[in-house]
C-alpha cells in the first residue's frame, strides 16, 4: 500500500472523500464538484498549516486520507520554533476498512509531525476509532482540556 503526502493533483479525490464523510444535510448544500473547487482554493490558502496524506492500496484511486494541522506555539527562551499538531479528518472508504489503511495514514501524519519537531500531536476521535489511536501510542490526558464555547452556568 502506498501512503504519501497529497499534492494539488489529489484535491479532487480528497474532496470526494471529505464529501462522502459529510452528513447528508452537508452534502445537500454543495455538489462534490463545487466542493472540489472550493477545497482547491482552501488548499492553496492553507498550504503552510495543513498537510494531507492519502492511501492508494494497489492503484491510483485514493482509498483514504488523513489531514494534519500544524500549529505554531508561543516561543520559550531558547526555543523559538515550537510546534503542535492535530490529526484531522481521517477517513477510509467503507469497503476498504479493516485493512490497516487508517492505521497507516495516522502513522504517516503523526510521524510527519514528529519529524517537524511537534511537541504534541492530538486527535479528536470517534469512539469507534479510539483503539486505533491507542495502538499508535495516543493516550487520554487529564491535562488536555477542551471547551465548546460559551460561559458556564
Amino acid at each position: 500500500m502506498d501512503v504519501s503526502r497529497a499534492g494539488a493533483q489529489d484535491v479532487p479525490q480528497l474532496a470526494r472523500l471529505l464529501w462522502l464523510n459529510a452528513a447528508p444535510e452537508e452534502q445537500a448544500r454543495q455538489s462534490v464538484e463545487a466542493f472540489a473547487f472550493d477545497l482547491g482554493a482552501w488548499w492553496a490558502d492553507h498550504a503552510g498549516s495543513h498537510v494531507a496524506f492519502v492511501a492508494r492500496p494497489g492503484g491510483s484511486e485514493v482509498a483514504g486520507m488523513a489531514w494534519l494541522a500544524l500549529v505554531p506555539r508561543v516561543p520559550r527562551p531558547g526555543t523559538t520554533t515550537r510546534l503542535s499538531a492535530d490529526v484531522q479528518s481521517v477517513f477510509v472508504l467503507p469497503a476498504r476498512r479493516g485493512q490497516g489503511i487508517g492505521t497507516a495514514l495516522v502513522r504517516a501524519a503523526r510521524d510527519h509531525a514528529v519529524r517537524l519537531g511537534a511537541a504534541h500531536v492530538s486527535v479528536h476521535s470517534s469512539t469507534r476509532a479510539v483503539p486505533v489511536y491507542e495502538r499508535l501510542g495516543f493516550a487520554s490526558s487529564r491535562l488536555f482540556l477542551t471547551s465548546t464555547g460559551g460561559e458556564p452556568g
